[in-house]
């Protein structure tokens, strides 16, 4: 790329760029074109060199063209946190995760922090004695990748004024509520750290993500505005315990925080099951050695109805965490029964029954490509006896759904490239593909990193808004390492450059 343009700068003109993208109607084939840009818009797109730009350029060098890419699942102060949190994504057993948190460096406020384990196929299990041993007095806390459970010393559970068993792990509510307290500990480190997060978010091409964040986002992302916030736009996430606050205050979603309209309200999130790795997704079958286990239901189906009903008649989407095949059953049940509109998140084990009502319902499939690969080892073992589709992404497609692609930051990497790559190869670091009958075409798995979804419109015509990122290759036609490795040349919102190389 060949730009003297900056962060902030608002040009007239893309030139020199190619188009991609399915079911194109422009007749540029892969020819050289230039987008002209005025008022946050595209204009007019044009053969390169047709039309004089009216001020600054940027070159795109033969770069492609493609609608900004959406983020539609990310807790974004946890995965902003993970900056100062010891990985522990590599750890093999619990014993290597203890060693490494009595390794780790103690942070402002004393304590010690881990994140991305993966405890489902240790050969040794995670114990209170063991974490003791290894972290002493230091308060120490072990963030399992799913989220959905924490393994606590003695120091921490002091802390917190909370107790557990011997294993001194936390499972589901108490897990979220020691993440709740470890994310709101410090709101303007956590404030800067967001923005560094999504600055990085923008060098990829991001332009929106969907924040579901555990806490009063209005009141979090009103902050960050007025502290100048300006870097993508945001959708955000009310909870279950807030939900008679956001009616009393009129928030319906879509309704807009600043004037610019770049922060919004979303939808109300509510998580009806557990996760794979923590074995508290709510499926049809057993998990394995374990026969009274088949995962819970952390909200009861006729208590969900009544929050959708609820919210429904506030003015507000819902945004369903369904993982078990159960689970997604009940939700969809409850959007037939309430009218409700909105999304389904990881729908990661569906029964066949279940697949073509996504689309009759008009139910979005919110899910995160990348978990298929994280989990596929344990997918073949813990839901082995299962008899839905575990990662249903071609089904969901082939059924009519809408899918729309995320990454459930800091469970994945906020990188809508490898959620790309993912879907349509499914694989990584060169193992064969797995479950190969579920990917999807490049240009189906375009369109979900997109604002709309899967049926929405990835490619670009004159008067689109210009949320735009330039990108090295055509994500058409690259392999697996190609894609993941795909970068951004610059990144547009409205118009205005977020991101320039």
């Amino acid at each position: 790329m060949r730009s003297s343009g900056q962060r902030g700068d608002r040009p007239a003109a893309i030139t020199n760029a190619r188009l991609t993208g399915g079911g194109r109607l422009d007749p540029f084939g892969d020819a050289l074109v230039d987008l002209h840009l005025a008022g946050g818009l595209i204009t007019d797109i044009a053969p390169a060199g047709a039309l004089a730009s009216r001020g600054p350029v940027v070159d795109a060098a033969g770069g492609w063209v493609v609608p900004g890419l959406w983020d539609h699942h990310v807790h974004t102060v946890q995965w902003a946190l993970v900056a100062q949190r010891e990985p522990l994504g590599t750890a093999t057993s619990a014993a290597e995760a203890a060693a490494r948190m009595g390794r780790a460096p103690v942070l402002d406020d004393g304590r010690r922090i881990g994140t991305g384990f993966r405890d489902a196929l240790w050969s040794d299990a995670p114990t209170l004695a063991l974490l003791d041993a290894a972290t002493g007095d230091i308060p120490t806390y072990l963030i399992n990748s799913d989220v959905h459970s924490v393994w606590l010393n003695s120091a921490a559970l002091r802390r917190e004024g909370m107790t557990t068993d011997a294993t001194g792990l936390l499972r589901e509510e108490p897990a979220f509520e020691v993440s709740r307290r470890l994310n709101a500990a410090d709101p303007l480190v956590g404030d800067l750290l967001v923005r560094r997060a999504l600055d990085e978010a923008a060098a990829r091409g991001v332009v929106g993500v969907v924040d579901l964040d555990m806490a009063w986002n209005a009141e979090a992302w009103a902050r960050r505005l007025d502290a100048g916030f300006d870097a993508m736009r945001i959708r955000f996430g009310i909870y279950p315990p807030q939900l008679e606050r956001a009616i009393a205050e009129g928030l319906e979603t879509g309704d807009a925080l600043d004037p610019a309209g770049l922060v919004r309200v979303g939808s109300l999130k509510i998580i009806t099951d557990g996760s794979l790795g923590t074995r508290t997704a709510a499926c049809s079958h057993a998990y394995p050695d374990d026969p009274h286990n088949h995962g819970v239901l952390t909200v009861p189906p006729d208590e969900l109805v009544d929050l959708m009903t609820r919210a429904t008649g506030g003015g507000l989407s819902c945004a369903v965490h369904a993982i078990g095949d159960v689970a997604n059953s009940h939700a969809l049940d409850a959007f037939a029964s309430t009218g409700a509109t909105g999304t389904i998140e990881h729908a990661q084990l569906v029964a066949h029954a279940d697949i073509p009502r996504f689309a009759r319902l008009g139910v979005g499939a919110s899910v995160q490509p990348e978990h298929a690969i994280d989990d596929r080892d344990m997918t073949d073992t813990i839901w082995a006896q299962q008899t839905g589709i575990a990662y249903p992404l071609r089904a969901l497609a082939d059924a009519g759904a809408t899918l729309l692609f995320g990454s459930d930051a800091p469970v994945s990497p906020l990188d809508p490239w490898a959620a790309m790559a993912a879907a349509v190869h499914r694989t990584r670091d060169g193992r064969s593909p797995w479950h190969p009958e579920q990917a999807l075409d490049a240009a189906t798995a375009l369109a979900a990193s997109t604002a709309a979804g899967s049926l929405g419109r990835a490619t670009l015509l004159p008067g689109d808004v210009a949320d735009l990122a330039v990108i090295d290759r055509d994500p058409l036609h690259a392999d697996e390492p190609a894609l993941r490795e795909t970068r951004a040349l610059a990144t547009l919102l409205e118009g205005r450059l977020t991101h320039i190389v």
